[in-house]
């Protein structure tokens, strides 16, 4: 049997070492964003060139069909059912970009093989521009590729590092046209949560209004706060804006318990809680042996015997013992798991229990199976 690897992992860790401390604040800027300061994906079409005959093959029509269009462009007319080159590899040019980046800026881009190529290692990516949902040119990219690993192969093998059919480009694309943002004169703003919560939305309304005197900051669900901009920062949105993103705010989470029955993965949440409960849990171990007994004729055995091979099962069957233990109600997530770390069993057996205590309503939080 597959060992299986166990991960305890509890979102507020440190109340396992400091039960009854609180949990650490967290500054506006990590767990929320600011309406319409947001990145925008742009993405292109390329090719790939200066590869070590790794690039797509003959029957690849698009890869030969752009490069007989880009030929075409600088002078050279060549049919595209004529080239036949394994140096080249078709690319789709992917990139994110930031919030009020300005022309000029340098930005990283992902290139990933779009045709059957084996590898990009040693390619140079031609000019490629880089479209927006809008079907604007936003950036242009070129450079040389990095795949950070290899793929070698011979007759009878080869080694991969990495995957090398993706790379990127540091700085590999200069942004052409900024996406417009109406930043300053606004006189009211909004606030999204990363993970919605009516706790945290209504902590975080009070914590905009202490800050920001002559503003009034309303909840309006789970994951938006919206409040009126002071007039005296209408003119300096950005000097508010970096005010506010340094309020420490108190997440609230729900709890839950999150299981991974295929790596033995349990995530225990701040917040879960078990009632009084009493759990007996026993291993049943089965081990299944196969021989074979032969039997052959002895020297003044009759005309025409033969041998004869019987086989043979054993069996053996050990289940574990376990006393009925008392698991008593704990009000932090350290006397959960000490609790659980008293019952003694493995990382399977714990994820049982925790389907068990769920079942028989003595767990108090989520449980989600992954």
């Amino acid at each position: 049997m597959r060992q299986i690897r166990f991960i305890l992992v509890a979102a507020a860790l440190l109340a396992v070492f400091s039960a009854g401390r609180t949990a650490q604040a967290a500054r506006l800027k990590d767990i929320a964003v600011f309406e319409g300061v947001r990145q925008n994906q742009i993405i292109g079409y390329g090719l790939v060139v200066g590869l070590q005959g790794s690039g797509d093959k003959t029957g690849t029509t698009f890869t030969t069909q752009t490069l007989a269009n880009m030929l075409k462009r600088m002078g050279v007319r060549v049919s595209p059912d004529k080239i036949r080159v394994k140096n080249v590899a078709g690319v789709m040019v992917t990139a994110d970009l930031p919030p009020f980046v300005k022309a000029g800026t340098k930005i990283d881009v992902l290139v990933s093989s779009l045709g059957d190529a084996s590898s990009l290692q040693g390619g140079t990516l031609l000019t490629t521009a880089l479209y927006g949902v809008d079907r604007e040119i936003y950036a242009v990219a070129q450079g040389a590729v990095s795949i950070g690993g290899f793929a070698v192969s011979g007759a009878a093998g080869g080694a991969q590092k990495n995957h090398p059919t993706a790379g990127r480009i540091v700085q590999g694309a200069t942004v052409e046209r900024e996406v417009p943002i109406r930043w300053q004169g606004k006189t009211e703003m909004t606030v999204r949560l990363s993970n919605p919560d009516f706790t945290t939305a209504a902590r975080t309304a009070d914590l905009i209004a202490k800050a920001m005197p002559g503003s009034v900051a309303h909840p309006m669900d789970a994951s938006t706060i919206k409040f009126n901009v002071p007039e005296n920062y209408r003119n300096n949105l950005a000097v508010m804006v970096a005010q506010l993103e340094n309020i420490q705010v108190q997440p609230d989470t729900i709890a839950k318990v999150i299981i991974d029955e295929r790596t033995g993965t349990v995530v225990i949440g701040e917040n879960v809680r078990i009632s009084t409960v009493a759990v007996a849990h026993g291993n049943l171990s089965i081990q299944i042996q196969e021989s074979a007994k032969v039997s052959q004729p002895g020297a003044f055995a009759p005309p025409g015997a033969q041998t004869v091979v019987t086989p043979q099962t054993g069996i053996q069957v050990q289940e574990e013992s376990k006393k009925l233990l008392l698991i008593q109600a704990g009000p932090t997530i350290s006397d959960v798991v000490k609790a659980l770390n008293s019952i003694g069993v493995s990382p399977r057996d714990l994820i049982m229990i925790f389907q068990a205590i769920k079942a028989a309503g003595a767990l108090h939080a989520d449980l989600e199976i992954m």
